[in-house]
Formats: structure tokens, sequence, C-alpha cells
């Protein structure tokens, strides 16, 4: 089976994705023969691979900067979609042929991967398997942050920083299935139109507006007091301007510091305010409430199936160009989701 390896840690946008029989001075190589995953227990599924979704952590880890450091080499990758390939003895949920999506913590950037029945969720009639990889862990994300955690709700005025990016553009579209006013902050003209698209109900663009100002205008129109939920995978600057928005008993849901920097939540304006600082650390579920991380994303797969969410791609690749897609997500180019898809050697654009 085709498999991306990660054999050092660096960045995986810098160079070309190399292979067994050239050298390269990218971390990671494709291999063309390596050995396919067998059943390890009676209810392990075989799942051929259709589209595996690229997400910040990823490219974290390959880095060697996420928090979960496994030792090399390791197969990258963990949200994917696919086709049922071979059941173990005990399996009652799913046959050869179904097709299923799921997460792991590694292992996705592969043609084929196993995992327990328990892991997979079957996919709705006619979804498509690609838009089905990008569904976990982006949407998963989101949903467990602003629907579990924050209990957002039709009263509230939600902010999303980086709302143009994989997790930001699902919690958008989460805050509207919930009813709350939704702005949305991105850079860029083409990404507000996106975010206009999704139904956010002010859309902020940092490259020529100042959010403070532009937010309060917004606030002001509508008769609102302020910001109740900030959602925020950026960290950095962004984060210490937001907290002017907030309102008293605000929430703050710490998703990410796609910035590359932490930033300072004051614990004594946290006090006064009243303000609660959630983080999220979405993989984490899986080890300390993997029932939360199902029923999330069997809502999730329902409201897809509904039409009440919609998965954006904005960029697909095929494993050999691994190195351009990450370099799609690393020079912030998407918008919506990038995609690993497996037996399909073209790529599109949006």
């Amino acid at each position: 089976m085709e498999a991306l390896l990660c054999k050092k840690l660096g960045d995986p946008a810098s160079a070309s994705v190399g292979n067994e029989s050239e050298s390269s001075s990218s971390p990671i190589e494709v291999i063309r023969n390596y050995p396919i995953p067998q059943l390890n227990s009676p209810t392990a599924v075989r799942v051929k691979v259709k589209a595996t979704s690229l997400n910040y952590a990823n490219y974290l880890q390959i880095l060697g900067k996420y928090q979960e450091k496994p030792p090399l080499p390791f197969i990258p990758g963990s949200d994917y979609a696919g086709t049922v390939d071979a059941v173990g003895p005990a399996v009652t949920n799913f046959k050869v042929g179904d097709h299923v999506c799921s997460f792991a913590a590694l292992g996705s950037f592969a043609s084929f991967i196993v995992q327990d029945q328990s892991l997979l969720f079957g996919l709705p009639k006619g979804c498509d398997l690609v838009a089905a990889a990008a569904l976990p862990v982006a949407f998963g994300t989101s949903h467990v942050a602003l629907v579990h955690r924050a209990s957002l709700s039709s009263s509230q005025v939600l902010l999303v920083l980086g709302a143009a990016g994989g997790v930001g553009f699902s919690a958008v579209q989460i805050g509207k299935v919930c009813g709350a006013v939704v702005i949305a902050a991105a850079r860029g003209a083409e990404k507000v139109q996106f975010l206009k698209s999704l139904g956010a109900d002010h859309v902020v663009d940092l490259t020529s507006q100042n959010l403070t100002a532009s937010v309060k205008g917004f606030l002001k129109s509508r008769k609102l007091k302020g910001v109740d939920v900030l959602y925020d995978p950026v960290g950095g600057k962004l984060t210490k301007e937001s907290m002017k928005l907030l309102n008293w008993g605000a929430q703050i849901l710490v998703i990410g510091f796609a910035s590359g920097e932490i930033p300072v939540i004051p614990a004594n304006i946290t006090l006064v305010k009243n303000w609660t600082v959630h983080g999220l650390y979405w993989g984490s579920y899986s080890i300390h409430r993997p029932a939360v991380l199902e029923d999330s994303i069997q809502e999730l797969l329902s409201w897809m199936e509904k039409g009440l969410i919609t998965i954006h791609i904005s960029h697909t690749y095929s494993i050999s160009e691994a190195n351009l897609a990450f370099s799609a997500l690393r020079d912030r180019k998407a918008i919506g989701k990038v995609m690993i898809v497996f037996d399909d050697m073209g790529r599109s654009k949006l």
C-alpha cells in the first residue's frame, strides 16, 4: 500500500516529498510498498482509505511541536473516510463494502488503516467520502467546544477567530445551527464572501478593518451588549484584542494557537468579569470521555445528512503532493479543508 512516513522532524511543506528511490531533504516520504495492516483483534475492521484530512495538529506533529510526540518513524494523519475492506470474526456492526469515517491518533495518511469497530461511524446513504473525511476533527472540535462545553444558545453572541480555516468555518456553521448571532473574523475579501455565504451575521476583514471597532459597530446596530462566547484557534494579539469585546460572564474557548503565539488571559480580569476559560484538546476526549465524541460525531453526521452543515473542501491533493497540501495549510491559502485523496492523482483549488 501507499503510506506517507515521517522519518525525521521538520517542515513537511519545505521540500518535495521523497520516496524510496531518491534522497530528499523533506521529513516525509511516500512508501509505495508499505505492508498492509492486518486485523489485530476479532472486532477489528480494515478500511480502504479514500480520503484523509489535513489538520493543523498534523503539521505541528511533523514539526515536533505538538503535545503528543510519537516515536520516529510514524505515519501521520487523523480523520479519514473510506470503504470497509475486511472484518474480524466478531464484527457485527459493519460488513465489507460499507462506507465509514473515523479518526485515529496516527496512521490515516495511508491506503489502509485498521481500527476496532467501536471507533467507526457508518455513513448515511449517498454521503460523499471526501466530505466525510473532513468532518470528525474540525467539526468535532467545534461541536464539542460550542455544544458540550459552552452550551451555546440562541440568545448568545459568538465571535469566531480564524473563521475561514478548518475549525473556524465549522464553528461558524455550528453557531448558526445553535441559533446564535455569529461574528466571524478572517483576512481577505474572498474569505469574507465565503463566510457570508455560510450565514455569518457579521464578518470582519482583518486586512482592512479593526476588530474592536467593527464588532462594536455591529453590536450597537443590533442593540447587543457584547460577545458571550469567544472561539479562538488563533491566539496571540488577536486574543488580547477580542477580550475587550467580551460580556460579563462570557466564555473563552481556547482551541489552538495558529498565530504561533500563546496568549495571556489575565486572571484578575477573568475574576472581575466572571469569565470562564475552557481549554479544549479534542483528541483527549477519546481517552477521558469517548461517549461524548461518539454522540458528537453521530449528531454531526445527522446534521450533514439534513443539510444543516456543509463540508467545504478548499484543496485536494494526492499523497505524493503532501508537501503542497501542508504548504496550503501553513500559508493560510485554504478556505475550508485541505484533503489528501487516494486513487485521484489530480488536485483542485478553490
